[in-house]
């Protein structure tokens, strides 16, 4: 979530707030509102201030050994992790793998890879700790070079 998500919404004078289960009612001198919130959004009123937040802001998790990745895709990726296998989210960018079997975890560790490799151009995609992305100038760097 964007830093400018995460500050408080201030109410105009005469405006209130009304939050009940799943509904958010704000009445004022122009009228009535009232939607209904998604189930990951929670609305919390604080004085004049309301702030709203979402339930998991984690770009990666693991439940139950599925590994839940968001990779840039227009959806979430799940990958099954094997019952041999352990995860571990470090932080929202760092996934550790651990196992006793060391093929197995290679055999994962190149599979969650291929979900999004990484590209040479902007570097995006999912790489190993101790990988380096080779970056390679795009079509405006060969332009302004003078090749011809």
């Amino acid at each position: 979530m964007s830093r400018v998500g995460r500050a408080p919404l201030v109410l105009p004078p005469g405006v209130t707030l009304h939050v009940a289960d799943a509904r958010v009612r704000a009445e004022g001198p122009k009228g009535k509102l009232e939607r209904s919130l998604d189930g990951d959004v929670t609305v919390t009123v604080e004085g004049n201030a309301v702030r709203v937040t979402r339930r998991d802001d984690s770009r990666r998790a693991v439940r139950d050994k599925l590994l839940l990745l968001t990779l840039g895709y227009s959806h979430p990726i799940a990958y099954q992790l094997p019952p041999e296998v352990t995860a571990k989210v470090d932080k929202q960018v760092v996934v550790t793998l651990a196992s006793a079997d060391n093929e197995l975890l290679g055999h994962v560790a190149a599979a969650i890879r291929e979900l999004r490799p990484p590209e040479p151009y902007k570097g995006k995609g999912v790489k190993y700790a101790e990988e380096k992305i080779r970056r390679k100038a795009g079509k405006a760097a060969a332009a302004a070079g003078g090749a011809r």
